[in-house]
């Protein structure tokens, strides 16, 4: 669901240069955030994570507490097989999510 606080997660991260951003809150105790750019090319997850959690550290305390999914992936990820199977699941579920127990 697009609520006022994912529109203002990924403003947040569109302003800070990120090519394509999406969030929306899953439920009432989680948001789920998806940054594709071609700056995270090559590099590892938890070089991708620092890169966009700086930027996350702007928002809210609360808005930061409710994120238990970020997603980074470089575009060309999508293009070449093999598509990591754990990646495009993840993908898979944030296009689709399944429905909340909450």
């Amino acid at each position: 669901m697009c609520t006022d606080e994912t529109r203002n997660i990924e403003n947040t991260l569109r302003n800070a240069g990120f090519q394509q951003v999406d969030a929306y809150r899953y439920n009432s105790a989680s948001i789920r955030v998806r940054v594709i750019d071609p700056g995270f090319e090559g590099l590892p997850l938890d070089e991708r994570d620092a890169k966009v959690e700086q930027y996350l550290k702007q928002l809210p305390e609360r808005t930061q507490a409710d994120i238990i999914n970020l997603l980074t992936f470089a575009p060309s990820e999508f293009e070449q097989p093999p598509f990591k199977f754990r990646g495009y699941l993840l993908n898979i579920e944030f296009e689709d999510p399944s429905p909340s127990l909450l």
